[in-house]
């Protein structure tokens, strides 16, 4: 299992346009990735779960990766999350 902790730097948030594009990158591994804040966490594939978390900018979120290609799926997020969020 691999986990990694990221401060939301976009202005608006975890929004429906990088939902998607996050879901989208997820669904590329076997892996299950969860995403989670303030004790709630849902899987990243599910658009609407995690828009609903309410995730704004500043607020930091803990990404858990696990699965049979988790080293690279847990790379691969983290510089979605960089890059986009």
């Amino acid at each position: 299992m691999k986990t990694f902790n990221y401060t939301i730097t976009d202005q608006v948030g975890i929004h429906a346009r990088p939902a998607g594009t996050l879901a989208k990158k997820a669904k590329e591994f076997e892996s299950t990735i969860t995403l989670e804040k303030a004790g709630k966490s849902v899987n990243v594939t599910k658009i609407m779960a995690v828009m609903g978390m309410g995730i704004k900018c500043g607020d930091t979120v803990t990404i858990t990766v696990e699965g049979a290609d988790e080293e690279v799926a847990a790379a691969t997020i983290e510089e979605f999350f960089k890059a986009n969020l």
